[in-house]
C-alpha cells in the first residue's frame, strides 16, 4: 500500500473519531441523564434550597424589570451574561452586581459550541470572562454554554480559564412565542425539587420577541411555590454544590 493511500485510510478513521470525541459531551444535554449521572453539572445542591438563574442578559429593556421583581422579594440570583450584551450595557452589569446577584458568563456570542474549534471556544470564553470581570471587579467563575450543549473543547477551555460549567434541572421553556406566565410556572414547578436549579431568561435577544415577559410574569408564582414547599431560593453560590 502506498504512503498516500495509507494517509487517506488513516484520515478516514481519524476524522470521525475526532468528531465523536469533540461531540461526546452533548450527552449531558439530555436532562434526565444529566440530573441522575452528572449532579454537579446539572446544578444539584442542598435539599432545602433552589438556585435561581437567568440567561442571555443583560438587556436594558427587560433586565431591570427582573431586578425590581427580585428586590421586592428580597431574593438574589445568578445571571449568566453574554459578553456582547455586557459590552453594550456596562452600567446594567454593574447594577446587577451592586444588587448582590452572582454573575457568570454565557459566552461572548450565543452560538453552538459544537460548531467551534478549541481555539475559537477558548477565545470566546476568555473575552466574555475578562469583559465581565473588568466591569464588576470580580472575575466570573461560573459558565453556562449556549443551548446547554457542551463540547470537549468547551470543557478544556473552561478548565484553563477557571470556569465551572453549570446547567440546570428545571426550565420554563420561556423562549418561545407561545410561552405564557402560566405555562412557564407549570413547566418549572413540574420538574422542580429541593436541590434543583431553575433556568429562566431575562432577555429575548435569542428568543421570540417579548418572550421575557412570560418569565417575568411567572417569577412571583415560582417564588411562591418554592416558599410553599419550604425551599429557600438564591444564587448558585449559596446552593451548597
Amino acid at each position: 500500500m502506498s504512503t498516500e493511500r495509507l494517509l487517506r485510510t488513516a484520515a478516514r478513521v481519524a476524522v470521525p473519531a475526532l468528531v465523536a470525541a469533540h461531540a461526546a459531551p452533548v450527552l449531558s444535554t439530555f436532562g434526565p441523564l444529566r440530573n441522575r449521572a452528572m449532579p454537579r453539572l446539572a446544578g444539584r445542591g442542598r435539599a432545602d434550597h433552589v438556585a435561581l438563574t437567568f440567561d442571555d442578559g443583560p438587556d436594558p429593556l427587560s433586565t431591570p424589570f427582573f431586578l425590581r421583581a427580585l428586590e421586592e422579594r428580597k431574593v438574589t440570583a445568578t445571571f449568566f451574561l453574554l459578553g456582547c450584551q455586557a459590552r453594550r450595557s456596562p452600567g446594567l452589569v454593574r447594577e446587577i452586581a451592586a444588587a448582590g446577584h452572582e454573575i457568570g458568563i454565557h459566552g461572548w456570542l450565543h452560538r453552538p459550541l459544537l460548531l467551534r474549534g478549541p481555539r475559537a471556544t477558548y477565545d470566546d470564553f476568555a473575552r466574555a470572562r475578562d469583559t465581565v470581570g473588568a466591569l464588576t471587579g470580580r472575575t466570573p467563575t461560573l459558565f453556562r454554554p449556549p443551548y446547554g450543549v457542551m463540547s470537549t473543547g468547551a470543557h478544556l477551555a473552561a478548565r484553563r480559564l477557571g470556569l465551572t460549567p453549570v446547567l440546570w434541572t428545571a426550565w420554563g421553556e420561556d423562549w418561545t412565542a407561545r410561552a405564557t406566565p402560566d405555562s412557564v410556572h407549570r413547566t418549572v414547578t413540574r420538574d422542580l425539587d429541593g436541590g434543583g436549579t431553575i433556568l429562566l431568561h431575562d432577555s429575548d435577544c435569542t428568543s421570540a420577541p417579548g418572550a421575557w415577559r412570560s418569565a417575568l410574569g411567572a417569577l412571583p408564582r415560582i417564588l411562591d411555590t418554592c416558599e410553599e414547599r419550604d425551599l429557600s431560593v438564591g444564587p448558585l453560590r449559596e446552593h451548597g454544590r
